[in-house]
């Protein structure tokens, strides 16, 4: 249980896309750019929300739960810290070499990986010297 809560939940985004993009329907760069929910608005406007936009949501979705679990501390914490950045080299490897992943989308989601990494070392280091300071003041 330990090890399934310091899995990234960016690599869902990671997976969500290559499931996606590998099939046979969603290897089609057009894919991404159908609506997926469609709303009219009480403008009179219509509100579309594209497949890639409704990833990208969910991507800052996972994002924001992975900053709310950078604020833990121990060992799960460490082993999350390390699977972001395993997460993260896969994107950067896999936006490099492979070819359906050359696109605007994969590349907002690796930033998104990014963007947790950063964090959650920043978070952590932030936490940790919170602590060495009530420490150090509570020895006088």
């Amino acid at each position: 249980m330990r090890l399934f809560s310091a899995l990234p939940f960016t690599l869902f985004s990671l997976l969500i896309y290559n499931a996606l993009a590998f099939t046979a329907g969603a290897g089609d760069p057009g894919f991404w750019a159908q609506p997926m929910i469609t709303i009219q608005m009480v403008s009179g406007a219509t509100f579309e929300l594209l497949a890639s936009d409704l990833l990208i949501t969910v991507g800052l979705l996972f994002l924001f739960i992975e900053i709310l679990k950078a604020t833990r501390i121990g060992t799960t914490a460490l082993l999350d810290h390390m699977f972001s950045v395993l997460v993260f080299v896969a994107y950067l490897v896999e936006f490099l070499v492979v070819q359906p992943a050359a696109t605007s989308l994969f590349f907002i989601l690796m930033a998104i990986s990014l963007i947790d990494v950063i964090a959650g070392f920043s978070i952590s280091i932030t936490g940790a010297r919170r602590d060495v300071s009530f420490g150090h003041g509570d020895m006088h």
